[in-house]
């Protein structure tokens, strides 16, 4: 199997430990351990000295009640055994794109996007076809553009909602219009919602699974639930072929994820309301000081993320992407991810969602090489 470089992990490999101010990442501020135990209101010590008795086996193959039943409190009417859970959501991705998409297959994949979704089936020699996502229509799909793309042999839709790396989100008609075109060839919908769960205004984000029947959500602990160092993932659908084949897979390439994984993620989907609450007050201010940022700085600008944790800012110097980024972190420290990392180019990838200092320097720093370099 030959597969392409996945650009925004290699990048992320060589450069972000050299950061100094890191505006690359994605995940909302991590939690500690201990920071984590105290929101779900536990004694620490008593807590941590429990876990020396606990015995490192497989635990629960499927995974536990705990996980099962708080994945599935994330979404309507689903049930714990319609979770499959992963090693993380690019496990989860992996495991659904390549159970589900055989050679001779056509997908469609929305671009910009994470690169899984186009680079594995076009590996499996599955045919990818690319509904463009584009500023003027706000990063969202283009209806009529998708029902052009569709025939008889499309296996699968997949797309990301909120969208890495834009911050864009389908509104609820619209997702429900491209179900229908789904629906009209029989074709899954696999929509990547690791960034899904916390709206600006605290309302419930609508998912795949509610809305349709060969719907297949992928999540994870890391970006809104901020424990990506617990590795954990989920798939849902109520697709029972869909449930079965991935099952069959996953025993060749997962077996169980990790049962400490398992146990910590069970305590924050238990309490995780405390977490979001959390999370969404880090968004809101965050999002606000990149906002004001971009209307006061000459020569950037963007479509304003309404959801996750990222946004494509586009900037005015004619300097490509990827040697903008890499003299920002050798010149001023500072990461970003460019955006040909995700097939577009003159704008970089911008994570917000860590604290607001790291973010307001790192603005700076970018506002001053932007100057240096219009002189």
């Amino acid at each position: 199997m030959k597969i392409k470089t996945f650009k925004v992990e290699r990048w992320m490999n060589e450069f972000e430990e050299q950061a100094v101010y890191n505006l690359g990442e994605t995940c909302i501020d991590s939690l500690t351990v201990g920071e984590l135990l105290e929101l779900c209101g536990k004694d620490k010590d008593e807590y941590l000295k429990s876990l020396a008795d606990v015995r490192l086996t497989y635990g629960d193959i499927f995974g536990s009640p705990g996980f099962l039943g708080g994945v599935a409190g994330l979404y309507e009417n689903l049930q714990p055994n319609q979770v499959i859970p992963t090693h993380g959501a690019v496990g989860a991705n992996n495991m659904v794109i390549t159970t589900l998409i055989e050679a001779g297959d056509n997908m469609i994949s929305v671009m910009p996007t994470y690169q899984q979704h186009y680079s594995i089936p076009e590996s499996i020699g599955a045919e990818v076809r690319i509904l463009q996502l584009r500023p003027e229509n706000e990063f969202l799909p283009d209806i009529e553009e998708l029902k052009s793309l569709v025939d008889e042999n499309t296996r699968m839709i997949t797309f990301n909602n909120p969208d890495n790396p834009t911050g864009s989100w389908i509104p609820r008609e619209s997702m429900e219009e491209m179900i229908e075109v789904a629906r009209s060839v029989g074709a899954y919908v696999l929509c990547d919602e690791v960034y899904r769960g916390i709206s600006e205004d605290g309302s419930y984000m609508h998912s795949v699974v509610d809305l349709y029947e060969k719907g297949i959500s992928v999540g994870s602990m890391s970006k809104i639930f901020s424990l990506a160092g617990l590795r954990l993932g989920w798939i849902a659908t109520r697709d029972e072929e869909a449930l079965h084949m991935i099952h069959e897979r996953r025993d060749y390439d997962t077996i169980s994820c990790g049962r400490l994984d398992d146990m910590l993620a069970s305590l924050a989907l238990a309490n995780k309301e405390k977490i979001f609450e959390r999370n969404r007050n880090i968004l809101l201010k965050n999002r606000a000081i990149l906002d004001a940022w971009v209307t006061e700085t000459p020569g950037v600008h963007y479509v304003r993320p309404v959801a996750g944790t990222t946004a494509l800012v586009y900037y005015d110097l004619d300097m490509p992407s990827y040697d903008l980024c890499v003299r920002l972190i050798k010149e001023k420290g500072l990461l970003f991810t460019p955006g040909s990392a995700f097939e577009m180019e003159g704008a970089v990838r911008i994570g917000y969602a860590f604290d607001s200092k790291t973010l307001k320097e790192g603005l700076e720093k970018f506002s001053e090489f932007l100057e240096e370099n219009r002189a």
